[in-house]
């Protein structure tokens, strides 16, 4: 690519990410590399903020490098970290490795709180790259360490809580559980059709029903979603709650819900044997097992049994046990389904997920991988189903009737962008794997095809998530582009109301549409706005997600140090290689320092380290016995060395 050349001087603006280390990263358009920014000219901007910058001259063979001119706006103001004294100063040390200085608290704001403790802090201001910036405690959660205070401290750092202001809390409690017969007299009755529900062990709300009959030739299969915007009612408390939230958000040992448990425990959950309001999706198949009709609309459903993934899988494996002639029904259809996606072009992201056995004290005893059995795909399968269908109802069916787009939140995921695809190419070929792409386009069928080759291969996982990292990150939008992963034309979230807050607008819209009502273009912003800050807090959720599993993950292997395990090079960097234990996916670095034996370099080309005398070659990929030798659990990392 060839470097633009700029006359002007190159003040620019954009988002600075800053990484461990504290050294800044800012992407500009017409620059190949992101530009780097060194601490000491990062001039008070932290990770995330919209920052002004100028761009140096670049020294040839050197990487382009910049200043912070101002901070143009914070993305954050709110943090969470460990209260610490130092030279008489008290400091807050922020959890948040990527906050590379300790914050400020004046001392007559104080009030003698002790070392040790965990607080969420407000930004007051910081223009003095010299000086630490200040702040005043707004929550004290307690003491470092203990399990309750780091999943809290995990929730506040990303803006969420479990607890629900007091207006939101009284008006649940205000719902009616009883369904009138008035309600039901409005709806399509189908209580008298087998239904049950399929759900991990730990769940507590049901928020989807699967229902299934043979009609002559024909099968049904209802898909029954509780119906959330019955209840939850545009304007209201618990829908400014819910908008603001945007997400449920699922840590190792809690969920923090987006709705007040009386809506996602009781009166919203599909639970067993009690009548339920539902908005369903019934789709009829001809005996070809092609889609014969469909139909939307409110509905009574009753589930007849709440079965786990492990309880429907024994029933289905030994043939016996309630509903196995729908179980088996279901999940041969499922499996159709998933290989006509398949032939589509849908790619299979499947990876290993682990799960957490606690005590009684939160602390893990015990990591294992969770198993994806059929009766898991089988519920996958169907939900993609609705969730695809309503899509095209309103994006092709409505518009082809009325022959208006109307406004409708997507969930879209777009096409791999060509350089990131390169870079994927050439570290496949670094370890001997080709991905059949041209000039960075590639195709699904290719990323199939890769991944099928692999199968059973050591260094299975580490390409399958190389691959998701180089993927764009599905989002919500009014904009349709379609779903490159699923390819799919027209797809949305219609099947968890309970849970995300894009599903009660798409329920909102389809019943809209039912009644004859479209909602005009001149809605699109207000929707765009809500899909956009929906996708920033989803993506929040995940990090916070990811962080409660890699503390517990440093937590359980603390436990550890001295021991060895076969482990696999996840990482490789110029201060050392990442490797991750093949048991328990914990991730962990072996310092260059502590490789041993030689003099050691980072081959960057070929994803290496190289021992300078003796040649000895670590690559990305490889299978290693490592000793673990340091857990930290304050920065949550783990040290290893080579066996």
């Amino acid at each position: 690519m060839t470097r633009k050349k700029y006359k002007k001087p190159r003040v620019h603006k954009g988002v600075i990410n800053v990484n461990k280390r504290g050294v800044g990263y800012v992407e500009l358009a017409g620059y190949e590399q992101d530009i780097e920014i060194r601490n000491e000219d990062l001039n008070t901007a932290l990770s995330g903020d919209i920052v002004s910058l100028s761009v140096r001259l670049r020294g040839k063979g050197k990487r382009q490098t910049g200043e912070i001119i101002n901070v143009i706006e914070r993305v954050r103001d709110t943090f969470v970290g460990t209260v610490k004294y130092e030279n008489g100063e008290c400091l807050v040390v922020p959890d948040n490795q990527r906050i590379y200085v300790d914050f400020l608290i004046e001392k007559n704001k104080v009030n003698k709180i002790k070392a040790g403790m965990k607080v969420v802090v407000h930004l007051l201001d910081w223009n003095d790259p010299k000086e630490n910036p200040k702040v005043k405690i707004v929550e004290i959660l307690g003491k470092a360490g203990e399990h309750n205070v780091e999943m809290h401290a995990i929730m506040r750092a990303y803006g969420f809580q479990e607890k629900f202001p007091r207006d939101v809390e009284k008006e649940a409690q205000a719902l009616k559980k009883e369904i009138t017969e008035e309600e039901i007299l409005k709806r399509n009755d189908i209580r008298s059709i087998p239904t049950f529900t399929i759900d991990p062990k730990t769940a507590k709300d049901f928020d989807d029903a699967i229902s299934y009959r043979k009609i002559g030739d024909d099968t049904e299969i209802g898909i029954h979603i509780a119906d959330v915007s019955h209840y939850v009612r545009t304007g209201s408390a618990l829908d400014r709650e819910a908008k603001k939230r945007a997400t449920s958000v699922y840590l190792v040992d809690r969920t923090v819900p987006m709705l007040p448990e009386k809506l996602s425990n009781e009166i919203c959950s599909l639970n067993p044997n009690e009548d339920r309001l539902a908005f369903s999706a019934i789709i009829t198949f001809g005996s070809n097992m092609k889609i014969k009709n469909r139909w939307f609309g409110e509905t009574v459903i009753h589930s007849d049994k709440r079965f786990t993934y492990e309880e429907a899988q024994t029933v289905l494996d030994t043939k016996d046990g309630m509903f196995f002639r729908e179980l088996d029904a279901l999940n041969k259809l499922a499996k159709c389904l998933r290989t006509r996606r398949t032939r589509k072009g849908a790619i299979d992201f499947d990876q290993d997920e682990i799960g957490f056995e606690l005590d009684e004290n939160g602390k893990p005893i015990k990591i294992y991988r969770k198993e994806r059995a059929d009766t898991n795909k089988l519920i996958e399968e169907f939900m993609l189903l609705a969730n695809q269908e309503v899509a095209k109802y309103i994006g092709h069916d409505s518009k082809k009737i009325s022959g208006k787009d109307s406004v409708f939140v997507y969930r879209i995921h777009d096409a791999p962008d060509p350089e990131r695809i390169e870079e994927l190419s050439i570290f496949l070929r670094s370890i001997g794997h080709n991905l059949g792409s041209e000039g960075g386009v590639v195709k699904a069928e290719d990323i199939n095809k890769l991944f099928k080759s692999i199968e059973g291969h050591k260094e299975e996982n580490l390409i399958k998530t190389a691959t998701i990292r180089s993927m764009a990150k599905a989002v919500y939008s009014t904009k349709n582009i379609g779903h490159f992963g699923l390819a799919f034309t027209y797809y949305t979230h219609f099947t968890s109301p309970i849970r995300r807050y894009p599903d009660i607008l798409v329920h909102r819209i389809v019943k809209s549409h039912l009644k004859g009502k479209i909602i005009s273009s001149g809605e699109y912003n207000r929707y765009e706005k809500l899909a956009t800050y929906s996708s920033e807090r989803e993506a929040e959720a995940t990090k916070a997600e990811r962080d409660s599993i890699k503390y517990k993950q440093v937590e359980y292997m603390s436990e550890l140090v001295g021991e060895e395990f076969d482990a696999t090079i996840s990482g490789v960097t110029d201060w050392g290689l990442y490797v991750e234990d093949v048991e328990t996916k914990s991730e962990g670095l072996v310092h260059i320092r502590n490789i041993g034996d030689d003099y050691y370099t980072f081959d960057k080309k070929n994803y290496a380290i190289v021992g300078e005398r003796n040649k000895n070659k670590f690559t990305l990929g490889d299978s290693v016995r490592v000793k673990l030798i340091g857990a930290d659990l304050d920065a949550r990392t783990l040290d290893f060395k080579f066996v």
